[in-house]
Parts: structure tokens; sequence; C-alpha cells
């Protein structure tokens, strides 16, 4: 017979969300407080996020966070989606452990290693650190999980319609463009979406990354943390989790549509 959630089920999902989410909703609250002091309820105002939209120190490091969190995620999805592509289809090739065990390092490779080897390699090669290497350094921190997404989706992916493809005439190139691509994108996007966010989040390697002029927000609110925590925070605390959150509600609705357009197309090349 089948029963329902116990009384014991049920409050141990309630407190291992509300251990979650409950300082997130008390960081949002207190980001509305009128109040100058973070722990004394004022009443509901916005008045900071009116002096956080008037800190150009701040917009410009929201800026080049954004900046990089895109710039690296693009290229982390492009690099990771052939990293998978070469580890699901290439078969056994000579160094194909060495290979793998370089793509996943980082997954299990503690941040503090990655930024301190990173600012080495630029300083061996004389390279002035700004955007540029916080981009190129956020691609190696995730383009590994990139590659993980991805392959999980390669696995399960039936290969007889692009064998089909390939067996009417189309060059190998276009069937994965016209294909392949349209069948994984669903994963490729959430890749996407995964090294976008851990871009925006990172502090440890662009500290070690980073130059004159190019903080980053992660950077910034730590930097004002350790002279204490002030509404303005919270509220640039909030805005990041908009930010994802909005990103992470359409990457949903791109990826459901997706699978639902795959689904069908599928059923139609089913039934002839």
């Amino acid at each position: 017979m089948k029963k329902g959630a116990s009384l014991f089920n049920v409050t141990s999902v309630a407190l291992g969300l509300a251990f979650l989410y409950l300082p997130i909703l008390i960081l949002v609250i207190y980001s509305f407080n009128d109040s100058r002091m973070v722990t004394v309820w004022g009443g509901w105002s916005t008045r900071w996020y009116a002096i956080l939209f008037r800190d150009q120190p701040f917009i410009d490091a929201a800026w080049i966070t954004l900046r990089v969190g895109a710039m690296s995620a693009t290229i982390a999805t492009v690099t990771g989606t052939l990293a998978a592509i070469v580890l699901v289809r290439a078969g056994r090739f000579r160094g194909r452990m060495a290979f793998s065990a370089m793509v996943y390092a980082p997954l299990v490779m503690p941040e503090i290693i990655i930024g301190l080897s990173l600012l080495l390699f630029f300083i061996a090669l004389g390279v002035d650190r700004g955007f540029w290497t916080i981009t190129l350094a956020h691609v190696t921190l995730t383009m590994c999980f990139v590659a993980v997404v991805v392959q999980s989706r390669l696995v399960t992916f039936d290969r007889s319609i692009e064998e089909a493809a390939l067996d009417l005439g189309c060059r190998p190139f276009k069937a994965f463009f016209l294909i392949t691509l349209p069948i994984i994108a669903p994963a490729v996007i959430s890749g996407w979406m995964l090294a976008f966010t851990l871009s925006l989040d990172d502090l440890v390697i662009a500290s070690f990354t980073t130059g004159p002029g190019a903080n980053t927000l992660p950077m910034r609110i730590y930097s004002q943390v350790r002279l204490g925590v002030t509404p303005e925070i919270n509220a640039a605390c909030t805005l990041m989790l908009t930010v994802v959150a909005v990103g992470v509600v359409i990457a949903s609705i791109f990826t459901r549509r997706a699978e639902v357009e795959r689904e069908r197309a599928e059923r139609l090349a089913a039934q002839g």
C-alpha cells in the first residue's frame, strides 16, 4: 500500500531547506532595511539599492564580473564540449588516460593551487594581469564542469540518427551542427550556465590573476566585508542572486523547450 510522507521525513526536509535558504532569505530582507545598522530593523526601504547604483567602483566591478563570466563561460563551453566529444567518440588512443586526467583535474584541485600556478605562469610569460588573465583562469576552472555535463549527454546519445544522415551524404561537420548539436543543446546550455555561475562566484582564483583596475564584484564585496557588513553589501548580494536566478529560469525554459522539440522530432521520425 502506498504511504504518504512521514512526519519525520517532512520535518527533515523542512529543516534541511531552512538551513540552506533561511540565511539567504534574511540577507534579501535586510537588503531592504532602512537602518544603517545591519541587525536593527528600521522599516522597508530601497535606499541602499539607490546608493549602490550611484557607486561607480561597484558598477565597474559588476560590469567586469559579467563580462568575465560571459566570455569565460563561452570559451569553456566550446573547449569543454570538444573535450567531451573526444572522450566519448575517439575510442582508445595513446594518452587517453592522461588527457582525461588533465581535463578533470580542476574538479578536485584546490582553487588556491590553480590560482597560484596560473599567477606564476603569467609572470613567467610576462603577461600583464587584468581582464584576460582572469578570463583564461576561469576557463581553466570551469571547462571541466562543462565537459562532465556534455559527456553525460553524449554517452546516452543515439548515434544511429547521425549515422543515417552520414549515409545519406551529409558531411560530418554539417551533421554535427544540424543533428548532434541541437540534440545535446540542453546539456551545452546547462554547462554554459554552470560555468557562468562559477565564474560569478569565484574569489580565490580571481584574486591571484587580477591586475590593476580589474577587480571583480566578489573581490570588492570581500574587501568591504573585512571592514564590516553594511546594508549596501546585502543589496549587492541580492542583485547577484537575482541575476543568477533569472539566468537559471531562462536556461530551464530554453532547455525544456529544446527537450520537447527533440521528443517531437523523434516521434515524427519513428512514425516515418
